[in-house]
């Protein structure tokens, strides 16, 4: 039984129960690791869903956060900010070249309601496409493009007409885009369904389709991007171009944070009282942006991804793991009993892991950080699970 004291009680006592928690409580990290209230040492593989880029206490980030925090905490958008500006700059610079324009938010589920506005907007449309399986949020716009999000929903209506694609199927995604629709928004890997990468030809045959009938393709980067793929964004793995990137979660390395990214064109039709934020592009989470950006390029961490990625497919396809799905960090082992009792087992041996909706797939989502002896100890834990 928790004692009255535990934030476990004190949180189930003062805030809504929409949240399953794990049997720990964390008190404070360092690299990959969470050290927990009652002194366990915990590899965190998971990374807050996917949000600790840089992992815990990295010098960096919280030298930036600090400094900013002692000279400037807060201004709004009314004025203009030097690390503002060396932000915007610093994702125009990674994006996609045809992406010349940044407008910050404050979350994933933030960005992708703009981005979805913004497509309404320009092309006077009244219909949005999706991909099945696909998550982009849980405000009005971006849950009513999210597969199956009718049992939690709760508007009474979507603000528009929406229809889903099927999954990596090109010709169905040719017939379904058409003259009435005002964009279609795709994760290049679909996080919460189990880190599945759509195929490259998947990705173009809706770009390509898009670009004929005068739809925007919206490329959901909020789990996706920022390294986490082992490119700055996903969809730069397919060569593709789309009209909207969005990014949160490892954008801030913890601080919250959002973005979206569009072409000078689309930003030319807007103006000021367009769109707005109060908290979007403040100066502390301008501060971690820059950070992130910078330990992210000067630290070669694109090239750590991508080697680790080959490490944990080479070594971690034991015990009860038949197969691995996804890109970069962002993997999804495919189980061949329950992810959520794997997940538990291999907490038992002190490594945090996440399931996803599909019951048979463990995500991982680890920082870009990880180390060599990281899978070696993730894949040592696997084959000891059903021993």
């Amino acid at each position: 039984m928790l004692a009255a004291t535990d934030p476990r009680t004190r949180e189930a006592a003062t805030t809504l129960p929409v949240y399953g928690q794990l049997p720990f409580v964390p008190e404070s990290g360092t690299g990959c690791d969470i050290v927990t209230a009652d002194g366990r040492r915990i590899l965190d593989l998971y990374g807050g869903h996917a949000v600790a880029a840089l992992g815990y206490n990295h010098p960096r980030l919280v030298k930036a956060i600090g400094d900013q925090a002692g000279k400037l905490q807060f201004q709004s958008n009314a004025v203009a900010l030097e690390i503002r500006a060396q932000a915007a700059e610093k994702l125009v610079e990674i994006a996609p070249d045809n992406l010349q324009k940044v407008f910050f938010v404050n979350s994933g589920a933030e960005a992708n309601e703009n981005a979805l506005r913004v497509a309404c907007t320009v092309t006077r449309r009244r219909k949005i496409l999706a991909v099945q399986h696909g998550f982009h949020g849980r405000t009005a716009a971006a849950a009513a493009a999210t597969w199956n999000s009718s049992s939690w929903y709760g508007f009474p209506q979507t603000p528009f007409d929406v229809d889903f694609i099927t999954r990596d199927d090109c010709a169905d995604a040719a017939a379904r885009i058409e003259s009435d629709v005002a964009a279609v928004i795709v994760e290049p890997v679909q996080g919460v369904a189990g880190a599945y990468d759509l195929s490259t030809d998947f990705l173009r045959a809706i770009r390509r389709k898009s670009a004929q009938v005068g739809a925007l393709m919206i490329a959901d980067e909020v789990q996706s991007g920022i390294g986490r793929c082992g490119y700055n964004f996903a969809i730069q793995a397919a060569d593709v171009q789309p009209d909207i990137i969005t990014s949160a979660k490892s954008l801030g390395g913890g601080m919250p944070c959002g973005a979206m990214l569009c072409s000078n064109a689309l930003a030319e039709q807007f103006g000021p009282g367009s769109l707005g934020t109060t908290f979007g592009g403040g100066p502390l989470a301008a501060a971690a942006i820059v950070a992130v950006l910078d330990t992210i390029a000067q630290e070669g961490l694109l090239q750590n991804v991508r080697a680790r990625e080959q490490q944990i497919r080479s070594e971690c396809t034991v015990g009860p793991i038949q197969r691995i799905q996804g890109m970069g960090l962002l993997l999804g082992l495919v189980c061949d009993q329950p992810a959520a009792e794997v997940r538990d087992a291999l907490l038992q041996q002190d490594i945090l892991t996440g399931t996803s909706a599909n019951p048979n797939i463990l995500r991982i989502l680890a920082p870009l950080t990880l180390q060599e002896q990281h899978v070696t100890q993730l894949a040592d834990a696997l084959a000891q699970i059903g021993k």
